[in-house]
């Protein structure tokens, strides 16, 4: 090999042995800077209390005895924007929950089916259905129900506040998970017989002693903390409880009752934003614990609150990155009920005889089975990061699924928000339809038994189970 040759050839092994080691030092590079790239959280609430003189779920709003919010965090992560927000409604459905998320959605750049919209089901709160009030419109008793203009503006200023917690995200080290057992509140709300039928309704306030004194029968005793922080730093709390949230309503008051309540004086004492869900509690309120005199409302919202603290103690913190941040959502068709009839709901619609609650009942139930026909689909989703898995479902689901989920994955921190899309009213198990009862009753629950293997396959597919 003559000399130039050789010094040709060495030349082009150390241009090769370059290309190499540069990259080897950028691909180092990219990797340390994707694990050092922090998650971030923002957090964002408005004020949600309906004027006066604008309806509330049964009544027109007199006052506001306390304010209602509409709260929650934006997740910024190596994908698009999750928003998680909480709302002191009765209901967000059809349409109102589509247009609620699309404009959150909007301002933040992200997808509709990233955004996560619950209410926690507050009886002296407002209604948002667009559907149902449009149906109602041509009666000329949709005011007598729905506020959608005033609502309209606080969609608007929500997403506006979504925008703005984008701005002000803060970076996020860990995740905290914490449990704590909540003593006196929840109960089932379904007392059987001996012959597998539901012999008696335990309200939310009971004032029956007899049925107060029976067990509290199936329930999630715990509630569930979810937190972010910036080192020693928390940047903000969300908690899942199980419950319906009554102590007493028509007050003509709009108020947040005692969840709301006990989440504003936890919020107040540690100084960090908080927000509340509501998880699966159909069938499930404080009837055993509560006559519906004014004075438990403090102290239901004590226990629950004395829980939020006791959840907080026992917070485990786990370092957790904007890697470690995945969103799963999709959409089933849940069974239309059987007994839900066009021509018959039409009719009721039509009939100006039929009592103003009455024409309300034959809309919803008509706007969900419209939906059903077309193929319209609900939204389940589920938010994964390190050790914790959240839940969103729709409808009032009983509190059987939540508790399935949790045994499913017993090697995760699962939590539970229902009250998502509102549209399918009470979602029961495949047996308590037989087994009676105010929830499966036509009317009130708008699906079919065998949703509980829709819903039972979403909750396995959400949790990454074949």
């Amino acid at each position: 090999m003559a000399l130039s040759e050789g010094v040709e050839k060495v030349r082009r092994n150390r241009s090769w042995l370059v290309q190499i080691l540069f990259g080897a030092l950028l691909s180092s590079f990219l990797v340390a800077f994707a694990v050092a790239n922090p998650l971030k959280v923002g957090v964002f609430s408005v004020d949600a209390s309906p004027p006066v003189g604008s309806p509330l779920a049964y009544d027109l709003a007199m006052e506001v005895t306390v304010p209602l919010s509409c709260s929650g965090i934006v997740l910024l992560g190596d994908d698009q924007p999750v928003v998680l927000c909480a709302v002191d409604w009765i209901g967000i459905g059809n349409e109102g929950q589509e247009f609620f998320r699309q404009s959150i959605a909007e301002a933040v750049g992200t997808d509709p089916g990233r955004v996560a919209l619950h209410t926690l089901h507050q009886h002296d709160a407002p209604r948002c259905d667009f559907t149902v009030d449009r149906l109602l419109n041509p009666f000329g008793i949709n005011d007598q129900f729905f506020d959608s203009d005033w609502a309209r503006t606080v969609i608007e200023r929500t997403a506006q506040a979504v925008r703005e917690a984008v701005n002000g995200a803060r970076p996020v080290t860990h995740l905290g998970t914490g449990l704590a057992r909540v003593e006196k509140i929840a109960s089932n709300r379904r007392i059987l017989g001996e012959d597998g039928k539901v012999a008696a309704m335990r309200w939310t306030a009971c004032d029956d002693p007899e049925l107060r004194a029976k067990p509290a029968g199936l329930i999630d005793p715990n509630l569930r903390m979810i937190s972010f922080w910036n080192g020693e730093d928390e940047v903000a709390a969300l908690t899942y409880y199980a419950t319906h949230p009554q102590s007493y309503y028509r007050t003509g008051g709009a108020n947040p009752d005692f969840p709301g309540l006990a989440r504003n004086e936890q919020q107040e004492r540690t100084g960090i934003p908080h927000i509340h869900f509501t998880g699966a509690s159909g069938n499930i309120g404080a009837g055993k614990w509560n006559d519906g005199e004014p004075a438990n409302r403090a102290i239901l919202a004590d226990r629950l609150r004395s829980a939020m603290e006791e959840a907080w103690k026992r917070t485990v913190k786990v370092p957790v990155e904007a890697v470690d941040l995945s969103w799963d959502s999709f959409r089933i068709s849940l069974p239309a009920a059987p007994d839900l009839d066009r021509e018959g709901l039409q009719a009721r619609l039509n009939d100006s005889s039929a009592s103003a609650e009455e024409r309300l009942s034959a809309a919803g139930s008509l706007a969900w089975l419209e939906r059903t026909e077309r193929g319209d689909e609900t939204e389940v989703s589920c938010l994964k990061l390190g050790p914790s898995r959240i839940l969103h479902m729709p409808g009032e689901l009983f509190v059987e699924y939540q508790l399935a989920a949790q045994e499913m994955r017993r090697d995760l921190f699962v939590a539970m928000a229902a009250y998502g899309d509102y549209a399918p009213g009470y979602i029961g198990t495949k047996i308590a339809y037989q087994e009676g009862g105010y929830e499966t009753r036509p009317g009130v629950s708008l699906v079919a038994p065998d949703v509980e293997a829709v819903l039972t396959a979403a909750i396995r597919r959400l949790l990454d189970l074949p």
